[in-house]
């Protein structure tokens, strides 16, 4: 019996590529780098998840630990703070490799600088897999159309 094979994929990653940073805002330009990983959509309006990163950016800089509840706290009466969104975003940030709870809180991934954050946690566990992936599609397609 044939193996049927299913067209949803194990992970995606989107990636933008934008001009060089310019800008010396550090909010502006956490929120480009989420645009540029595809955690947020250029016309995004509500981009609490930008809001949230910056806070756990800020926070690492200064190696701080950020409980939930705090976070919570820190957003409450913002468009798109509530308790379930904040939550949710985390859940995001972490499924990015961008953010870990530990038993002290939340915080950027080892307090990791995020140029090496993103070589090691994005390039590395995300990016590589796919184009590896691709290219054992690309080869098998090679040894079937050349037989």
């Amino acid at each position: 019996m044939k193996r049927v094979f299913k067209d949803t994929p194990i992970d995606e990653i989107t990636l933008r590529r934008f001009e060089k940073p310019a800008s010396e805002d550090l909010k502006a330009l956490t929120r480009k780098f989420l645009i540029s990983i595809g955690l947020l959509q250029s016309g995004d309006s509500r981009d609490i998840i930008s809001s949230l990163f910056y806070l756990f950016v800020k926070a690492g800089k200064r190696q701080e630990f950020l409980e939930i509840e705090d976070i919570i706290k820190k957003f409450e009466g913002e468009d798109g703070g509530t308790a379930s969104n904040i939550r949710r975003h985390l859940r995001r940030l972490k499924g990015a490799n961008l953010v870990e709870r530990t038993a002290y809180g939340y915080r950027i991934i080892e307090f990791m600088p995020l140029k090496e954050l993103f070589s090691k946690n994005i390039m590395n566990y995300s990016v590589q897999p796919i184009i590896d992936r691709i290219s054992e599609y690309a080869e098998k397609i090679d040894e079937i159309s050349h037989s």
